[in-house]
């Protein structure tokens, strides 16, 4: 029977350096790291590729950990739920610090959770640090073994712990899907701005509280990938911090998870742009909206909270209601589809695996040169370009190709190519109008249509006799 990896949970007070460690033992930087506690509140997931047995790191917020915000019981919640998951866990001290009453505490949830338990002291800089060893064998789980994380110091001996400990162990059945069968499906970034209800809609998509939700702006701070099974596909879905106004950032830690949010918008697949619906779109949404234009990503927009929106009224003319002011507000991004759920209730979330997969198919269908051409050519007749104030020329059409580019593998996005007598003739109005040409006679929900114009002279008109090109 097929296996599926080992979970190796890490887990610990506040501040003894989980995430750092995290990040050594995955191999790369991925949860924030800054010396202050309650930098981690979710759950971060990563594979682990030094070890010989595959195994996934679950790096978790501290426990018992007292935070400004009220999120300690929570935070607690988190890390119980990695421990009762996990096949093995990597518990965290503070050698320099020496044993703390949190430790105490942390020790006994797991000597009454899970068996399979590493005492890692870390922040053993130096063999100075390794002496505290023996003080830290009475929460019951031997001698600590001493790490650096930040130094990298013992890493490789705790490496060869962990694979010694999972070898023991045997592996867990999948039980409803052959994991060799599964194909890798799309990265998925989950954006919008503060207490849209994004993590609540991952969670409402896994069924499982994967993700903190809380009606606190801010939740989330990193960026969260989290395997996700549909179908016949692994799809990875990246739960982001909620991206607000730079002005209105509290702290480093805000700052930083913005720029990460921003770069999972670059390397997703496709965006879901969760809204709150009931509060109506804000100028941050737009800007959120501006950012997936720009890099030009497929994307579906997923309008939360329906259950507050008009609650009385129809649900068809809420509906309607819904779709025109989303399109008023986000008239720039007209391109992507919308579906209106309540994450907290469970609402509709069906239908948002749907209309990716709608997307997806709707990618394939490239219109071709030909067609291409007749439809550029019709709507220059219908409609003239404008002569350019400043060039005091017009727009002249060669011939538009079809090109998709190589850094869309998932979901290939066209894009037009236009070959014209000089690209500065172009304005912003006339080049809109022509990509809401092709959306009309060729609609594919979900896809941007990014148009392009090349200078070209009329010799170098294709099929003309005697002309190159011929």
């Amino acid at each position: 029977m097929p296996t599926s990896p080992f979970q190796v949970a890490i887990v610990g007070r506040p501040n003894v350096g989980k995430s750092a460690l995290f990040n050594r033992l995955a191999g790369r930087r991925i949860a924030i790291v800054l010396d202050q506690p309650g930098v981690t509140r979710d759950r971060i997931a990563a594979p682990c590729t030094l070890t010989e047995n595959p195994c996934e790191l679950i790096d978790t917020g501290g426990i018992c950990a007292f935070d400004k915000d009220g999120f300690s019981d929570q935070v607690t919640y988190e890390a119980l739920i990695a421990m009762d998951s996990a096949d093995l866990i990597v518990f965290v001290v503070d050698a320099r610090a020496g044993i703390n009453p949190i430790d105490e505490e942390v020790a006994q949830l797991l000597r009454k959770s899970n068996p399979n338990v590493i005492l890692v002291m870390n922040k053993a800089d130096s063999a100075d640090h390794d002496n505290t060893a023996s003080d830290f064998s009475r929460l019951g789980f031997g001698n600590g073994m001493p790490t650096s994380a930040e130094h990298g110091r013992g890493i490789q001996d705790l490496l060869d712990r962990v694979d010694e400990e999972l070898s023991k162990l045997e592996a867990k059945e999948q039980a409803e899907i052959d994991e060799d069968e599964l194909k890798d499906g799309l990265k998925i970034a989950v954006v919008g701005k503060p207490n849209a209800g994004k993590s609540s809609l991952i969670n409402a998509i896994l069924k499982d509280e994967r993700t903190m939700v809380s009606e606190i702006a801010g939740t989330t701070r990193d960026a969260v990938d989290i395997p996700y099974v549909w179908g016949d596909e692994r799809h990875n879905i990246i739960d982001t911090a909620g991206l607000r106004k730079r002005s209105s950032m509290e702290d480093s830690i805000e700052v930083f998870s913005a720029m990460r949010s921003e770069r999972s918008i670059r390397r997703a697949d496709i965006c879901l742009l969760v809204v709150d619906l009931a509060a109506g779109v804000a100028a941050q949404d737009r800007k959120i909206a501006r950012m997936i234009q720009d890099e030009k990503k497929p994307c579906l927009i997923i309008a939360n909270k329906f259950d507050l929106f008009h609650p009385e009224g129809q649900k068809a003319a809420r509906l309607e209601a819904a779709e025109e002011h989303l399109r008023k507000e986000l008239f720039f991004l007209s391109y992507a589809p919308f579906v209106c759920v309540s994450a907290m209730k469970g609402v509709a979330i069906q239908h948002v695996f749907k209309t990716i997969s709608r997307i997806r198919d709707n990618a394939q269908e490239v219109i071709g040169t030909g067609p291409l051409n007749r439809l550029l050519q019709n709507a220059f007749a219908k409609t003239p370009p404008p002569e350019h104030k400043r060039h005091k020329k017009r727009l002249k059409l060669f011939y538009g190709t079809t090109a998709v580019n190589d850094r869309y593998q998932a979901i290939p996005v066209p894009e037009y190519v236009l070959f014209v007598n000089d690209k500065h003739l172009i304005v912003e109005s006339y080049q809109n109008y022509l990509v809401n040409q092709i959306q009309d006679k060729h609609p594919t929900d979900g896809l941007p249509i990014p148009i392009s114009f090349r200078s070209r002279s009329k010799k170098d008109r294709p099929g003309r006799p005697g002309r190159p090109g011929r």
